[in-house]
C-alpha cells in the first residue's frame, strides 16, 4: 500500500464531497436547500439558499482528506496492532441498564500507511534501527509535505454562505427602514440596525482566530522534519512511532471501573460527565407562560497522565518527556461509555442530588470519555532537544557513544516554534486543513459585508 495516485498538491480548486454516508445525506439536504431558496429567491428564499451553503460547507471535507481516507482504509496493519486495538463501533453492554460503549470506525489520527507492528520492534535495544534504517513508510522524508488546494468546496460554499446572507439580510434592513419611514414601526423598534455591527464582529474575531491558524498550518509545512539518527540539539520537528521507554506504559482504568480500561497508554485524559434536565420557565411580554426542557452535559470530574516514551522513525529512536509538553493534542475520544446509571447507587443518588440542589435538575445520562496517546501511535511533535544528563544515561546503561541516545525531547519553546505534541503523523494532520485562503479571505469577506451594510442604515 502506497501513496501513489495519490496528488499531494492540490493546485488551485478541488471538489470534494463526503466520504460518509451520513454526512451524504446531511449534503444532499443541504443542496436542495441551495436549489429551493434560489428558486424563491425573490419571495425570500435567500436565507434558505445561504444556510444550504453553510450545511454543504461544513459536510464537505478537506481537499486531501477523502484520498487519505480510502488509502487509510484500504492499508493493512500487523495483527499485533490490530489485536492491542480497541474493538470498534458502537457495543451494547447491558441493555437493562442503558449501557454501552463505542470507539469511532474511522480515526482520522491513525496511521496512513502500514506501520510496524510490536512484534518487528528491537525489544534488546529500543534505539537501534529498524531492518535496514531506513524512515518509516509514512514520514515527511518519503511522502513528502502535503498542500492542501487554495480553494475547495468548503471555502467556495462559506464565500457564496456570506455572500447571499448579506445580501438577505440587506433586503430585511431595507423593508424595516421603509417600515420606520412608512410610520408602521418606531425607530427603537428597529432591531435589524444593529445587523451590521454583529456581523463585522464576527468577522474581526473569525479574521483572528484564522490568522493564529494560519501561523499554526504554516509552521508545520514550513518547519523541515529532522530524522532521529541525525537530529542535533535545538528546536526540532519529529515525526514517528510511539514505542515504550524503560518506563512503560499506563493501563487507564476510566474512573477507577475495571471495565472501562484502555491498555497501552503513554498519555491519557478522561471525563466523566452527567446529562441533566431541568424545566425553565419563561414569560414573553403578554404576560404569557411557558415551560421548556433544557438539558446538557456537565463535567463531574476528570483526570489525566503521562509517561515518557519513544519516538521511533524508522532510523532510530529519541526519548520523549512527555511532561514537559503543555499543548497536546490526542484527536478524537478513543472510546466513549454511556449509561442510565452512575456505577454505584451510592455514586447515582450523590450526582442526583447535586442536580436537584444546584439546578433543579435531574440527571438522566452518564457519560465517559477517554481520549489516549497509545503504543503504536503515529505521533507529530515539535520540541527542543537537549542533551541527558551522564546519571540518566548510566541509569540506562548507556555510554552516549550513539548521538540520538544521548539526548531528550522536551516541550519548550523556542523562536517562532511553539512546542507541541499531536496524534497522527504530519500526513495525516495537514490532510485535514483548510487552505490558508479559505482561513483568511472568508472572514475578510464577512467583515467587508458587515462593513458595506451600513452603508444601508
Amino acid at each position: 500500500m502506497s501513496l501513489d495516485g495519490v496528488n499531494l498538491d492540490r493546485g488551485f480548486f478541488q471538489f470534494t464531497v463526503p466520504y460518509h454516508w451520513l454526512n451524504w445525506i446531511g449534503w444532499v439536504i443541504g443542496l436542495l436547500m441551495v436549489v429551493g431558496g434560489l428558486a424563491t429567491f425573490m419571495s425570500g428564499g435567500g436565507i434558505i439558499a445561504a444556510f444550504g451553503f453553510f450545511v454543504i460547507a461544513l459536510l464537505s471535507p478537506a481537499s486531501l482528506e477523502t484520498d487519505l481516507h480510502n488509502v487509510r482504509k484500504n492499508a493493512p496493519q500487523p495483527d499485533d496492532l490490530e489485536e492491542a486495538a480497541l474493538k470498534n463501533g458502537h457495543e451494547m453492554e447491558s441493555w437493562f441498564f442503558g449501557r454501552s460503549s463505542y470507539s469511532p470506525t474511522n480515526d482520522p489520527n491513525d496511521w496512513i500507511l502500514p506501520a510496524p507492528g510490536p512484534s518487528t520492534w528491537n525489544k534488546v535495544d529500543r534505539y537501534a534501527p529498524d531492518g535496514d534504517g531506513s524512515a518509516l513508510a509514512e514520514h515527511p522524508t518519503k511522502v513528502g509535505t502535503p498542500i492542501p488546494a487554495t480553494f475547495a468546496t468548503f471555502g467556495i460554499s462559506m464565500v457564496l454562505f456570506i455572500i447571499l446572507l448579506s445580501i438577505s439580510l440587506g433586503t430585511l434592513i431595507l423593508a424595516e427602514q421603509d417600515a420606520v419611514a412608512n410610520g408602521e414601526i418606531l425607530e427603537a423598534d428597529a432591531s435589524m440596525k444593529y445587523t451590521p455591527l454583529v456581523m463585522s464582529i464576527i468577522g474581526v474575531i473569525w479574521l483572528i482566530i484564522g490568522f493564529f491558524q494560519h501561523k499554526k498550518q504554516q509552521q508545520m509545512i514550513d518547519t523541515p522534519t529532522s530524522l532521529v539518527r541525525s537530529v542535533s540539539v535545538g528546536s526540532a520537528e519529529l515525526v514517528g512511532q510511539v514505542r515504550p521507554a524503560p518506563e512503560q506504559w499506563i493501563n487507564v482504568v476510566v474512573d477507577g471501573n475495571p471495565r472501562r480500561m484502555i491498555p497501552g497508554c503513554v498519555d491519557f485524559r478522561w471525563e466523566y460527565e452527567v446529562y441533566v434536565c431541568r424545566q425553565v420557565t419563561s414569560t414573553d411580554s403578554d404576560g404569557n407562560t411557558t415551560t421548556r426542557e433544557e438539558c446538557n452535559w456537565r463535567n463531574v470530574r476528570s483526570d489525566h497522565g503521562n509517561v515518557p516514551f519513544m519516538l521511533h522513525d524508522g532510523t532510530g529512536a529519541i526519548r520523549v518527556e512527555s511532561s514537559t509538553f503543555k499543548k497536546k493534542n490526542l484527536g478524537n475520544f478513543v472510546k466513549q461509555w454511556t449509561s442510565n446509571h452512575a456505577d454505584t447507587l451510592r455514586e447515582h443518588f450523590k450526582t442526583e442530588f447535586a442536580a436537584r440542589l444546584f439546578s433543579d435538575g435531574d440527571v438522566r445520562k452518564h457519560r465517559w470519555t477517554a481520549y489516549a496517546l497509545r503504543i503504536g501511535n503515529p505521533i507529530y511533535l515539535l520540541g527542543m532537544v537537549k542533551p541527558r544528563s551522564r546519571d540518566e544515561l548510566a541509569h540506562e546503561g548507556l555510554d552516549g557513544s550513539i548521538g540520538h541516545t544521548a539526548i531528550s525531547v522536551h516541550g519548550e519553546n523556542s523562536p517562532g516554534m511553539k512546542a507541541n505534541i499531536q496524534r497522527g503523523t504530519e500526513l495525516a494532520n495537514l490532510g485535514r486543513i483548510r487552505s490558508s485562503a479559505e482561513l483568511l479571505i472568508m472572514p475578510i469577506v464577512c467583515l467587508l459585508c458587515g462593513i458595506s451594510m451600513y452603508s444601508l442604515l
